[in-house]
């Protein structure tokens, strides 16, 4: 038996993946720019046994349907193509993020699979080649293979589509992230569906593709130089837009409820008081509120009087991979 295990954090975009142009290898639309966080991670043990006449599944000890099954299966046939083996594995996973709720649980549930395969098959690649591997799982799961601020660049095909970590002098370790739970639910509309009615659709999409090198390069000098109010602003702008192409998606869509919107409402309220933060959503209703480690105890506070507070959780710069 072959197995290893391995932990991976999630990561936030702040310059917003939403399209691909490539759906098999998962090439994206755009660069875009994350930072990876302490509070939710996943934890994936994989075990290639000769013994195993199928791959199987547990994930936070339930053993998953075939459609989940086979969606792991293609991604270890990847690890066992470059291994040259066909020994089937038992992938046990645990999930410290809920699944499916706009908090980015695939980006570390299968970059923790990457490396955990890695680890098992003895395959001794490199973070830049985990990275391109982890990507052919989940788009965003090639930022999670490193900590603190990451650009997945969009490359051309499968060898220069990957990721690689921004040099920051330690400006993330001054932020910290406020994570709104407003629904840690399944949502209606994931986001790969989500994406191709856009691409294929929304009249606002080829505006929201225009706009990004501009945000892109705007957003790596305010990293540069640790300007935190041009980051939080070109953060809160960029995700706003991306969410403005699925309201003229054909059917419309939205990822917003009236409580995102409550909370959206509260960032701008909470500036004008004189408290700096801002907001970004990726694909779920979930408000993510980004200010800096000084400002963390009043904006939670804050929050507190809406919000109860099991459903505010507070992050701030984690690590890349490790192994277990």
């Amino acid at each position: 038996m072959h197995t290893g295990k391995a932990r991976a954090y999630t990561n936030i975009a702040l310059i917003k993946y939403w399209g691909k142009k490539d759906e098999e290898l998962i090439l994206p639309m755009n660069n875009s720019l994350s930072l990876t966080l302490d509070a939710f991670y996943t934890e994936t043990t994989v075990s290639f046994d000769p013994a195993l006449q199928a791959d199987t599944f547990l994930l936070d000890g339930q053993l998953q349907n075939t459609a989940a099954t086979a969606k792991i299966s293609r991604f270890l046939d990847l690890l066992r193509e470059l291994a040259g083996t066909k020994l089937r594995a038992a992938v046990t996973s645990e999930n410290f993020v809920p699944t499916a709720a706009g908090l980015a649980s695939s980006a570390s549930g299968l970059a923790a699979l990457a490396a955990a395969g890695n680890a098992a098959l003895q395959l001794g690649l490199d973070d830049s080649q985990l990275s391109r591997l982890a990507r052919r799982g989940s788009g965003s799961a090639c930022r999670s293979i490193f900590g603190g601020f990451v650009e997945w660049e969009q490359g051309i095909d499968d060898i220069t589509s990957l990721a690689h970590p921004l040099a920051a002098n330690g400006f993330e370790n001054d932020l910290a992230m406020l994570f709104v739970l407003i629904n840690d639910k399944q949502k209606d509309v994931s986001s790969r569906d989500g994406m191709r009615r856009t691409v294929a659709t929304s009249a606002f999409y080829p505006g929201w593709l225009a706009s990004l090198p501009e945000d892109l390069a705007a957003i790596k000098q305010a990293i540069a130089t640790q300007d935190f109010t041009a980051l939080g602003r070109i953060t809160e702008a960029n995700g706003l837009k991306m969410h403005a192409t699925t309201l003229a998606a054909v059917p419309p869509f939205t990822y917003w409820s009236p409580q995102s919107l409550m909370a959206m409402d509260l960032v701008r309220q909470l500036r004008a008081t004189g408290t700096e933060c801002y907001f970004t959503m990726d694909a779920g209703p979930n408000v993510k509120v980004l200010c800096r480690r000084q400002d963390e105890a009043a904006v939670q506070q804050a929050f507190s009087n809406s919000f109860s507070s099991d459903r505010l959780i507070l992050a701030h710069a984690g690590p890349g991979i490790s192994y277990l």
